[in-house]
């Protein structure tokens, strides 16, 4: 097996916790993309906005709104040089309105996914992984986008079962 890139957008701050608005230091999917490093050898990658969205939920809500709507490709703090050297990419996002964050677009147009595997995980509220597994075959032309995991956020700490048996059913354990 080659080698695996654990690529992530996560966002902390105020987030929205089963009807509650509540702060955290560490965003829902980062939390995850730490329980999968300690489940498989993988190199990491955080997606991050040069302009992130606001700290505050509702304001982030409507600026990621209005990027979606516009197409946006918000620029990122960094890049990695390249994605040659790896065969699987774990993709993690939180579903913003029906799919992934504009900044996970950026990301994806960024680089040359043929004959790569991506595996999309999500983190969300109930909303699931909405469209973001076809988004993602669009934008990530050549790849084998295999069947998603969505994470309820709210749980995203205790989610360390369900990412096991996600990586055992895709061959990375």
């Amino acid at each position: 097996m080659g080698r695996t890139l654990i690529a992530y957008f996560s966002r902390a701050d105020e987030n929205y916790f089963g009807g509650a608005m509540r702060y955290v230091k560490v965003g829902n999917t980062e939390i995850v993309a730490g329980i999968m490093n300690e489940l498989i050898d993988a190199d990491s990658f955080k997606i991050e906005m040069k302009d992130p969205y606001s700290p505050v939920y509702m304001t982030c809500i409507e600026e990621a709104k209005k990027d979606k709507q516009n197409n946006a490709r918000p620029e990122l703090v960094n890049y990695l040089d390249s994605i040659d050297d790896y065969d699987t990419i774990v993709l993690g996002y939180p579903n913003y309105w029906g799919t992934y964050p504009m900044a996970v677009a950026t990301f994806l147009e960024k680089y040359d996914f043929t004959g790569k595997t991506i595996l999309p995980l999500c983190t969300n509220e109930g909303s699931g992984l909405g469209s973001s597994e076809s988004d993602i075959k669009k934008a990530a032309k050549g790849a084998v986008v295999k069947s998603g995991l969505a994470i309820t956020g709210s749980r995203a700490a205790d989610s360390k079962e369900a990412v096991k048996k996600w990586f055992s059913a895709n061959g990375l354990i």
